[in-house]
């Protein structure tokens, strides 16, 4: 027997394009990737999603990628396989709309996170980048395993053992990567921020895949590393 989606969330696609279209999107988040959480129900609904990114169903488009992109993230081979027509149809609309996304650094993200997921890559891809818009990586020291907020917005660039926003805890400064010097996969991020006018997102890289001192302990770090430990 053929699996197929449910009826509500069937008839949930089926009201995209109307009035209430922001509450669908929101309800189809909550129903199929609650908590950046994926199913059997969330694979299911590629092909919808497919359709409305290429424009053959109603609904805006950089939903429909960006909720797959999280979908294929969790993607394995035979799932991989089974959707491939639908994750070309994507990846097609994902790179279009990558260039298109004007100062919604949000937006860029999760699109950057989807090209990844549509090309197979499986560590950046599930919801490891999305630190780059809120500027700002909890992760754990390696050496003493203090909890440490590595920011790079508003407030600075460093590292500290406490909340930098409600009080003063002592900070170390980050360390970032010379972008002419990044690994091929963070060096081709940065080059598509660039690219598409992401600036803060360009400079963010720099600090993911730099290096950051526990201001505790003093041992200095890779802060992806961390990122992929706590993530």
């Amino acid at each position: 027997m053929i699996a197929k989606l449910s009826d509500d969330l069937a008839a949930a696609f089926a009201r995209l394009g109307g009035e209430d279209e922001g509450q669908v999107w929101s309800d189809l988040w909550d129903d199929l990737c609650h908590l950046n959480c994926v199913d059997d129900d969330s694979f299911l609904a590629l092909p919808y999603l497919a359709a409305v990114s290429a424009g053959r169903a109603p609904g805006a488009p950089h939903e429909a990628v960006s909720m797959a992109g999280l979908i294929v993230s969790a993607a394995d081979e035979e799932q991989a396989a089974r959707y491939a027509e639908e994750i070309a149809v994507f990846l097609r609309t994902a790179r279009r709309l990558l260039g298109e996304t004007g100062d919604d650094t949000p937006a860029f993200v999760y699109l950057l996170q989807g090209v990844l997921a549509f090309e197979g890559e499986r560590v950046w891809s599930p919801g490891r980048l999305e630190g780059l818009f809120t500027e700002e990586y909890e992760v754990d020291c390696p050496a003493c395993s203090s909890t440490l907020f590595v920011a790079f917005g508003a407030y600075g660039a460093f590292a500290s053992a406490g909340d930098y926003v409600t009080s003063d805890p002592v900070k170390a400064a980050l360390l970032p990567a010379d972008p002419a010097a990044l690994d091929p996969l963070p060096a081709r991020l940065h080059h598509m921020a660039t690219e598409a006018g992401q600036e803060k997102v360009a400079h963010g890289l720099t600090y993911l895949f730099g290096r950051a001192t526990c201001p505790d302990c003093e041992e200095v770090f890779a802060v992806s590393e961390q990122v992929l430990e706590t993530y």
